[in-house]
């Protein structure tokens, strides 16, 4: 009889916590994970891909900490619960897919795909020798190995290729070191938080001269580790205050120090308690052999202060925002650094968002700045159906998510070419202080761009992605869930470098009746020579002809795989990584669970002999 009765109470304490969970993610997380079309945040399906150990992880310590500090420790456990559909999670075996002890030599000599944008200019273009891949071979290339990550329903870290090893980030906050011709694992370091942006390797001495890895995470930390054995030889907390500063690009070196990239935290404010908003971008200079910040310079000079209140009296704080979100650009001929801002998240709006900035490499001064849209602040809370936490600007959200690139023209003009979420490419003269010299439209824009995160240039053309993500119920609080629209977005262009004009449009993909399916083409593109690379949210990787746009390969990433450290496989959307090109390979990164669509977990890697 007692047994009975203490059955029940557990019985009945179970199902009380998963109706609690169930209550709990109805009142804090529904919004954003369901009915805002807006927000990157993934959905419950997506979610449920995951443990409950890393939601609340995610809640307690990762990028979800201010939502969670409101939350109860059960609280947490329990929308965790109700989320993933169990107590806890599956473990990968660490023993499968490992390299085999007698490892060769490591070394930086040889061909690589080094950091974001390949090159101190970001053009994402690989010539010729290293790349290992011409237009001739591109059709032939078939699969060669997969490798999942285990705990996660995305991947988004674009690897970077150095010395016949593979370093590749990942949303289950670790970094893998792989075999770049096979896939077996080196070893895996997990720093604090998740970490997006290609890592950077260079040989420093720290104090003894070693091949490092630098790479900073989502909540402002910047890490060096050894990229033989992973040792960590320093990590330093690059922006101790605001709300959340995180590093979403990758860092770039140059003559010994490294340039790390600040977003502000603040811009998912979606109700009148929370407090908007306290942080700037910045962009820092750190020493890399010891990790010291030597300068930190913030896009919005000026501190933020108490503006104002919103109608529940919650303090607003301004001016904020104007994030770095992409890898800077180093200018070596002048010695300067350019930068892309993302919008403010309070009003008033300054003049240092939705720019370009040029700092001085030396003190972190600030020598030019030129704004390509004006009056933008924005939060999350602008799209919901009570304008919850929105400034009264109200976007349009017109980030520059990519790095600029800086080119020379055959004339011996300097150009930085730079792409917005506006849906607007353009030339900027950078000994002239910005001035434009050309633009382009290619889309309409939109807070899911437009231009998203990279574009790539030949020399000759300026290869441009459109993303235009759109949705046929944009539901903000009703009950109904964001669709995907299939039929709206996408569409890759070649525009002169020289005159801005279009050479080639390629059409939008076609998603030829797939569920949770958009053609929207958001992800970097890359390029070699005659070929360009771009990725869709519908799941394909495709290559295209630079010379009339004709796509020449084409893959499906999106089902299952068999990968090489034995973890559960699927490829979904391709977003925010692009492909990158280095010794005859061609890696992709598949699966974006983000907004409804595709959720995955796979890094592929191609090749023209395939398995």
């Amino acid at each position: 009889m007692r047994l009975a009765i203490l059955f029940a109470l557990a019985t009945s304490i179970t199902s009380a916590a998963a109706q609690d969970g169930a209550a709990v993610y109805k009142q804090h997380c529904f919004v954003c994970h369901e009915a805002s079309s807006v927000t990157r945040a993934p959905d419950r399906e997506a979610l449920a891909l995951t443990s409950p150990e890393s939601i609340v992880r995610a809640l307690e310590s990762g990028l979800m900490r201010e939502q969670g500090s409101t939350l109860s420790a059960t609280e947490k456990q329990a929308v965790a619960r109700f989320i993933t559909g169990r107590a806890g999670g599956q473990k990968a075996d660490p023993n499968v897919g490992l390299c085999s002890a007698a490892r060769p030599v490591f070394s930086l000599s040889g061909s690589a795909w080094n950091g974001w944008g390949v090159n101190l200019d970001n053009t994402r273009f690989q010539p010729p020798a290293p790349a290992g891949l011409d237009a001739d071979r591109v059709p032939r290339l078939k699969l060669k190995w997969a490798f999942a990550f285990p705990d996660t329903y995305i991947s988004n870290g674009q690897p970077t290729v150095v010395g016949g090893r593979l370093f590749v980030p990942s949303a289950n906050r670790r970094i893998y070191s792989l075999d770049a011709k096979t896939g077996c694992q080196y070893w895996v370091f997990e720093p604090d938080a998740p970490v997006r942006a290609s890592p950077t390797i260079v040989a420093v001495k720290t104090p003894r001269l070693r091949n490092v890895a630098f790479f900073g995470d989502r909540r402002g930390t910047a890490y060096a580790i050894d990229a033989e054995t992973a040792e960590l030889i320093w990590k330093t907390k690059v922006d101790e205050t605001g709300q959340s500063a995180g590093i979403s690009g990758a860092p770039a070196y140059f003559d010994g120090r490294l340039y790390v990239p600040l977003i502000a935290g603040g811009e998912g404010v979606v109700d009148l308690k929370t407090v908007c908003c306290r942080s700037r971008g910045a962009l820092a200079a750190l020493d890399a052999s010891t990790g010291k910040v030597l300068w930190k310079t913030y896009t919005i000079p000026e501190e933020p202060r108490i503006a104002g209140y919103n109608k529940a009296g919650t303090p607003i704080w301004a001016p904020s925002g104007a994030s770095i979100w992409s890898t800077p650009t180093i200018d070596v001929e002048r010695k300067l650094i350019y930068a892309g801002t993302g919008d403010n998240f309070s009003d008033p709006p300054n003049n240092t968002s939705d720019a370009i900035l040029a700092f001085e490499m030396a003190t972190g001064k600030i020598v030019w700045v030129k704004q390509l849209t004006q009056g933008d602040a924005y939060t999350v809370g602008c799209r919901m159906n009570n304008k919850a936490g929105c400034p009264e600007s109200n976007g349009p959200d017109f980030d520059i998510g990519a790095p600029p690139i800086l080119v020379k023209l055959s004339s011996g003009r300097r150009v930085l070419l730079v792409s917005q979420k506006s849906g607007i490419a353009r030339a900027l003269d950078p000994d002239k202080g910005g001035q434009i010299v050309w633009e382009y439209r290619v889309g309409r824009g939109s807070p899911l761009g437009g231009i998203q995160w990279g574009s790539a240039t030949d020399g000759r053309y300026l290869y441009v992605a459109n993303s235009d993500i759109s949705f046929t119920k944009p539901s903000f609080e009703q009950a109904e869930k964001r669709v995907l629209d299939p039929t709206r977005g996408g569409g890759l262009f070649a525009i002169s470098i020289v005159t801005g004009e279009k050479v080639w449009a390629a059409p939008p993909p076609s998603c030829d009746g797939r569920q949770f399916c958009s053609p929207a083409q958001s992800a970097a593109v890359t390029a070699i020579q005659h070929v360009v690379f771009s990725g869709s949210e519908d799941g394909h990787i495709r290559a295209y002809s630079t010379d009339d746009g004709k796509i020449v390969w084409d893959y499906d990433t999106a089902h299952e795989y068999e990968a090489v450290n034995g973890v559960p496989a699927k490829g979904g959307a391709l977003d925010c990584a692009g492909p990158v090109v280095v010794g005859g390979m061609l890696y992709v990164a598949s699966g974006y669970g983000s907004w409804g669509g595709l959720p995955g977990n796979v890094l592929l890697a191609f090749s023209v002999d395939g398995n």
